[in-house]
């Protein structure tokens, strides 16, 4: 393992809310020379789910995505408190947002969504053996729910059409697993 090439001199916070904390630090860097280092540190990890039912249909989701200011489907996906488990932040997310619920769960995905700037991390879960019940939206959610072929899906991130970065690993790399 590497040493950590980076001192820090001292960190000051800049921004906080629910979810995000912004920080300047003064450091020195790999170089030996003082540099001011921005870092968003998030409050929750992130999670995405793929379920995925005994015929290999999937659900997308689709919302108009504010800080994109454009429309955008993903793979069932939220924020999860890093004092619950990875796991029940995907039951919920998976519920919330399709109304589904699984019996069989596989975390399957670990990513940093963008390392230079935050500490992010996302995780991915595949859930089967389904169940449809109801959705749960929360207020600030105005979703489609888009039930297709998880082929279909995989080529959608091929054309560009799912740009989203936690979507876009997690379908691949499952298309890999599933061998399409």
């Amino acid at each position: 393992m590497e040493e950590n090439p980076w001192k820090l001199q001292s960190s000051k916070r800049i921004y906080d809310n629910p979810w995000i904390t912004l920080e300047e630090d003064k450091v020195i860097n790999p170089g030996g020379g003082i540099s001011h280092y921005g870092k968003v540190l998030f409050k929750n990890y992130a999670i995405g789910i793929i379920p995925l039912d005994e015929d290999l249909n999937t659900w997308l989701v689709g919302q108009w995505r504010y800080t994109l200011n454009e429309y955008s489907w993903e793979i069932p996906m939220g924020g999860g408190p890093k004092v619950d488990t990875k796991l029940d932040s995907a039951k919920r997310e998976l519920k919330e947002e399709t109304g589904l619920s699984a019996e069989k769960w596989t975390e399957f995905l670990k990513i940093h969504t963008s390392n230079s700037v935050t500490d992010e991390v996302g995780y991915a879960f595949l859930a089967e053996e389904l169940t449809q019940g109801e959705t749960e939206f929360e207020e600030t959610e105005d979703l489609k729910i888009w039930k297709l072929p998880f082929q279909e899906a995989h080529q959608m991130v091929l054309d560009g059409k799912i740009t989203d970065g936690l979507s876009m690993v997690a379908i691949l790399k499952l298309g890999r697993v599933l061998c399409i």
